[in-house]
């Protein structure tokens, strides 16, 4: 018998996108999360060009993102129970004329129809990147190559949130933030459109359609990962503000952009490592080390006085993050029941989203204290997210009756 091929025994990403469909999902998906990370910014660029109250600009976008956590789970459910295709291109026709009339709305003097339409907006978030990860079993059979698919896409999370900010930025001083608004609907629209004419048609196969009102809730152990998944979530957004403190703190305003960046090098750095190099852990095991991994290197922050020490420090835990949320998405599937993969998805998305919500929140209040404070919530956020997985690994098994079993 001829030896395995190398790609066989160490699947690479060009063994994934060389497959059918992907290329041009994931590529749908990029452009069409991109309004996701240009919104919130183009509304307060927006509401700040006017002379309107930058609180005011925030509330847009606060509405903005709670909106679309919310609405997520719901789009999810009808994905599962329709296609993902008719669902999104529905959703993202709503955000496209939701967009179209905040750029044509004065949103300083009517703060009420700008509210309404930012949760308009937020709510008919296609919901594209639930959709990819609930495919990525049925586009990508062989569970190796299913890890480098998750982790692919987790990376490319990186430069969403890294190309939407500048996008919005640049359209606002070169165009108007009017456009950049506008542009949101119209991004959004083009990605939908891609994902919608590529996905395929067989898919959520004909009578595997969940009908329980629960949903994918009722699994013990997506609860546990969700639970683990908003204290991720609370890390994060508690870790934008440190680096705001840190800025404040050592006069450096630069870093408040910098040391975020630095998380996302890390973590670009870490999911292509975890793509080349394979851990030999049991799947349980490789979200709890990643987790664990995460949490410990985030004590040194403790210690950053300097902006060079928060920067380098930075780094470290971004080496986890990918490999952390490609484990959370490759046991969603798992452990999401029969016919609720999508919404299973959009849950996990929802509760990080809320709990970077909840972080913000939190760790602004503690900044009046200094940066220790803030910090010292950023490093028992993650602490938490392993410690909740540490006691039930248990629960993370493979659902007997998930939507990831294929026929031999």
């Amino acid at each position: 018998m001829p030896p395995a091929a190398p790609s066989a025994l160490k699947p690479t990403a060009r063994d994934v996108l060389a497959l059918p469909h992907v290329p041009a999902l994931l590529a749908g998906t990029l452009i069409g999360r991109l309004p996701t990370a240009m919104a919130p910014l183009a509304l307060l660029l927006a509401v700040r060009s006017t002379g309107g109250p930058v609180l005011l600009g925030a509330v847009l976008a606060a509405l903005y993102g709670l909106a679309s956590a919310v609405g997520q789970p719901l789009i999810g459910r009808l994905v599962d129970r329709t296609r993902l295709g008719l669902v999104s291109a529905i959703a993202a026709s709503v955000a496209f004329v939701a967009f179209t009339l905040l750029a044509v709305t004065d949103l300083v003097a009517q703060p009420i129809a700008a509210a309404a339409l930012a949760v308009l907006a937020g709510a008919a978030t296609p919901p594209l990147e639930a959709g990819l990860r609930a495919l990525w079993p049925r586009l990508v059979p062989d569970p190796g190559k299913q890890r480098v698919a998750y982790t692919l896409d987790s990376v490319s999370q990186e430069v969403v949130f890294v190309a939407g900010p500048l996008a919005a930025t640049a359209m606002c001083q070169l165009v108007a933030p009017a456009a950049a608004l506008w542009a949101c609907g119209v991004i959004g629209a083009l990605g939908t459109a891609l994902v919608a004419t590529r996905a395929p048609a067989t898919w959520p196969p004909a009578g595997r359609r969940e009908v329980h009102w629960s949903g994918p809730l009722r699994s013990r152990g997506l609860l546990l990962l969700l639970a683990a998944m908003a204290c991720l979530g609370f890390n994060l957004g508690a870790f934008n503000v440190l680096a705001l403190s840190l800025a404040d703190r050592t006069g450096a305003g630069w870093l408040t952009g910098m040391l975020p960046a630095a998380l996302s090098v890390g973590s670009l750095a870490g999911g292509i490592a975890y793509t080349r190099s394979p851990w030999t852990l049991p799947p349980q095991r490789q979200l709890l080390a990643a987790a664990a991994g995460y949490a410990v290197c985030f004590v040194p922050l403790l210690l950053a006085t300097t902006p060079l020490t928060a920067i380098a420090f930075g780094v470290a835990p971004g080496l986890y993050l990918s490999p952390l949320l490609a484990s959370a998405f490759f046991f969603c599937d798992r452990l999401a029941p029969e016919g609720t993969a999508t919404e299973a998805a959009a849950w996990l998305i929802a509760v990080i989203g809320v709990g970077q919500a909840a972080g913000t929140a939190v760790a602004g209040h503690l900044a009046e204290g200094g940066t220790v404070p803030v910090a010292t919530a950023a490093v028992f956020a993650a602490a938490l997210a392993a410690a909740v997985l540490l006691p039930r690994t248990d629960l993370l098994v493979t659902n007997p009756n998930s939507s990831l079993e294929t026929p031999a």
